[in-house]
């Protein structure tokens, strides 16, 4: 009996052993302390490869201490994420960064709120301005280099505004934050970025026939109206392209919905077939528009008369441009252009011709219109864009926003291109004669074309990340059909040089941590106090004997020989 209560004390002394080391453990494993100063939704650049070369940010996955732009000289950045507001930026700096590939453990760029701003005195069109041009000199500097690690963007609000107050309070004093110092935590603990197979793009064509004289067997001559609805930017999650092209689809979409008004009555329906076709693939030189036109079948190629490509239509002042590929001395090229200036001269507007050749040789196609005449088939695109952009540029970028797209000026837009056509197919060339005035049935619709332009403002479109059946996709195909017949997609997979890697957004845990010093102080508060409270307990309920015993030295357990 004596063994047996011995042996269920020491039993039991050791449970109270058990349980103080683990609750020990778990107070060392809790010992860093931090407090959930934000959490915030961010945006990851872009990460692709473009024939073999990588591009972009390669990491998504972050955990490391926050810093500012105020950091120490000398400082170890290798493990801290910079964040640098847009109006702070300093690009040489980052370009330095970025070029020297100095080591840095990420960056957080916090994109100002000014794009909603209210009121529009001159000096905040200023700002916009100049923060437009700064974003869109970054974003260039971003997509076409190979960045060893997680760069994000975020929209700046009160709680990351506190936050970078502190980080930026502790920098200047020559405190960054650290593992022994403390300070902010930023945490991303998302999956590392897969590619995304075989990403698809979808075209969408509507068609309205033209009126057919009874016992006429030729087929009628077709005119294209064609926009390419899809977007690239530095992060794919807010490539929403209010202008490139947002501007473009929303012009088309009006244009269908006044043509389906003449062509809806035989008496007004002209003899001209109206091709509508929105296309994917813009950015990747055209790679949809490629596709739709190789769908189609020789005779259909053949009746185009021309196509008119829109492009980036919605922040112009007074003047357009309409680019093509054939000489302006062309006959083809010439009654286009007349066409379109004869309306402008009414609508006060100034177009301008610009001719550039292409290279069949050359894989770059920096207009749509360039597939057509690929083809031999006579484009243009109209565009308030005076010169080529180059690839990957100009296509819907962070900067391209709905504040920096005037509606006016697309409603301007579709007057001149809906008036040029009509005079075209019913044989008014030359006479100042108003098919759509205002004030008519057939007037251009503002509150048609800002809620589609509202749409597009908040609708991210880069095609890799656009399924088949993606809602808007969807959205575009219903009203064309609304509007226009035989409406039907075409899907393709998108090939060339590019391959896209996913994980474009994710959400950002900010800690504010203790620092290390503090930690080991409040550690050895804790212990010393566990040990107190053990040596107490184990005292004044078996002894100081017992309490003696655990620290005792155990005897030898060795047999003796003989």
């Amino acid at each position: 009996m004596v063994l047996s209560k011995n042996s269920g004390g020491h039993r039991g002394m050791q449970e109270s052993m058990y349980s103080v080391i683990a609750l020990v453990f778990i107070l060392v494993a809790c010992v860093e302390l931090c407090d959930a100063a934000a959490a915030i939704d961010v945006y990851r650049l872009i990460q692709y490869d473009m024939s073999g070369s990588a591009y972009g940010s390669r990491f998504a996955v972050l955990n490391h201490h926050a810093a500012s732009l105020h950091f120490p000289p000398g400082a170890d950045l290798s493990r801290a994420v910079l964040i640098i507001p847009l109006r702070e930026l300093n690009i040489t700096f980052v370009r330095e960064y970025i070029n020297q590939k100095k080591p840095l453990g990420g960056l957080l760029f916090l994109l100002p709120d000014i794009f909603s701003f209210e009121n529009g005195g001159n000096k905040q069109v200023h700002e916009k301005e100049k923060l437009k041009n700064l974003l869109a000199e970054l974003e260039q500097l971003l997509i076409h280099a190979n960045i060893p690690y997680p760069v994000y963007f975020a929209f700046e609000n009160d709680e990351i505004d506190t936050v970078l107050v502190d980080i930026k309070k502790n920098d200047a004093i020559g405190q960054p934050a650290t593992a022994t110092t403390g300070g902010y935590k930023l945490v991303i603990p998302t999956p590392e970025p897969k590619k995304v197979a075989s990403p698809t793009i979808t075209n969408i064509q509507g068609w309205l026939s033209g009126l057919k004289v009874d016992g006429d067997t030729n087929q009628l001559p077709t005119i294209a109206i064609v926009a390419s609805y899809d977007t690239f930017g530095a992060a794919p999650a807010l490539s929403v392209g209010s202008d490139s092209n947002g501007s473009g689809v929303v012009a088309l979409l009006e244009i269908a919905r006044l043509f389906s008004l003449l062509y809806s009555n035989p008496k007004t329906r002209g003899r001209y077939n109206l091709l509508f076709g929105l296309t994917s693939g813009g950015p990747y030189n055209y790679n949809g528009t490629q596709k739709w036109l190789r769908s189609f079948d020789q005779r259909l190629r053949e009746s185009i008369d021309y196509a008119i490509c829109l492009n980036s239509i919605g922040s112009w002042d007074n003047e357009l441009w309409i680019h093509v590929s054939k000489p302006p001395e062309n006959a083809y090229i010439k009654q286009i252009f007349e066409g379109f200036s004869n309306v402008a001269e009414e609508l006060h507007i100034k177009v301008g011709l610009k001719h550039k050749k292409i290279n069949i040789s050359n894989p770059r196609v920096t207009w749509e219109h360039e597939q057509f005449s690929r083809l031999r088939v006579t484009a243009a695109t109209l565009s308030e864009i005076s010169t080529a952009p180059e690839l990957l540029q100009g296509t819907g970028g962070l900067f391209d926003s709905r504040q920096f797209v005037n509606e006016t000026a697309i409603t301007r837009g579709v007057k001149l291109v809906a008036e040029s056509l009509a005079r075209h197919i019913y044989g008014h060339q030359g006479k100042n004669v108003q098919i759509f005035a205002d004030g008519g049935s057939l007037a251009v619709n503002p509150a048609y074309i800002q809620s589609w332009l509202d749409l597009l403002s908040q609708t991210p479109r880069v095609a890799p990340f656009l399924s088949k059946n993606d809602p808007f996709v969807m959205a575009l195909k219903k009203e064309l059909a609304d509007h226009t017949d035989e409406v039907n997609m075409q899907h393709e997979v998108l090939e060339g040089v590019f391959t896209f890697y996913d994980s474009t957004s994710a959400r950002l845990n900010i800690y504010q941590v203790a620092s290390v010093t503090f930690d080991l102080l409040l550690l050895l508060v804790l212990g010393s106090y566990l040990i107190v409270l053990f040596s107490f307990l184990v005292i004044t309920t078996r002894g100081l004997d017992d309490l003696i015993s655990l620290f005792r030295r155990p005897p030898s357990r060795k047999v003796k020989t003989a």
